[in-house]
């Protein structure tokens, strides 16, 4: 199934979004700046894998098997879209050092 290119922009942009969002809340609440760009690989192998989270103690060699099957079968728009999420959990990182060197005390 092919993706349009304006269905790729648009979904480019929710996931930098939603995760900037969700990385500026985090680190807002938590004081960690960097939480969101660690916690983000497991959302994304909780997005694109379908084996369920506890067998990955319980039947380990396949499930990591699956999942590395999975991520070596995703579309360049779908690898770019991870990517995008990637990059605003980055951001939100950046955005929230650069207002606390700034001064800027959040909660």
């Amino acid at each position: 199934m092919q993706m349009s290119i304006v269905v790729l922009v648009i979904s480019i942009l929710l996931f930098f979004v939603l995760f900037f969002g969700i990385g500026f809340i985090l680190n807002m609440l938590l004081r960690m700046s960097w939480v969101m760009a660690i916690i983000y690989p497991i959302v994304a192998i909780l997005i694109v894998d379908k084996v369920r989270f506890i067998e990955y103690f319980t039947n380990s060699k396949s499930a990591f098997l699956e999942l590395g099957h999975k991520f070596s079968s995703l579309a360049t728009a779908d690898i770019l879209i991870l990517l995008s999420g990637l990059a605003g959990a980055i951001a939100a990182g950046f955005t929230i050092k650069l207002l606390r060197k700034n001064g800027y005390q959040m909660f």
